[in-house]
């Protein structure tokens, strides 16, 4: 049985972008492609996905749309802007130097 893990503070916003990178997503293609490639550890509930669309939305990272979901149902859906791509690479590196610094302490303290 699969355990569900907290994401770690500020991981969300890296995760929504990372995954938009493959192209346009409707907020509940984001939350189950997270779910999928995490093997169903990361589950990304509705409460703090929009929230984390909405600040990417303001901040430039991401545009949306509104289209018709697989199912034919109204959906907005998410694409990456240019000043997305630069706040993921951003994030990416200190996600990297956090977990870099984190492997340091379990492994020699």
């Amino acid at each position: 049985m699969a355990q569900n893990s907290e994401l770690l503070p500020g991981t969300l916003d890296l995760l929504v972008l990372r995954t938009l990178v493959r192209g346009r997503m409707h907020g509940y293609g984001i939350a189950q492609r997270v779910k999928e490639l995490s093997k169903d550890v990361l589950q990304v509930g509705e409460s703090s996905l929009y929230p984390s669309l909405q600040r990417l939305l303001l901040d430039g990272c991401v545009k949306a749309e509104w289209g018709a979901s697989e199912n034919n149902r109204r959906a907005r859906y998410y694409t990456l802007t240019a000043a997305g791509r630069r706040r993921l690479a951003a994030e990416e590196d200190e996600f990297e130097r956090v977990v870099t610094a984190i492997r340091a302490v379990l492994r020699y303290a």
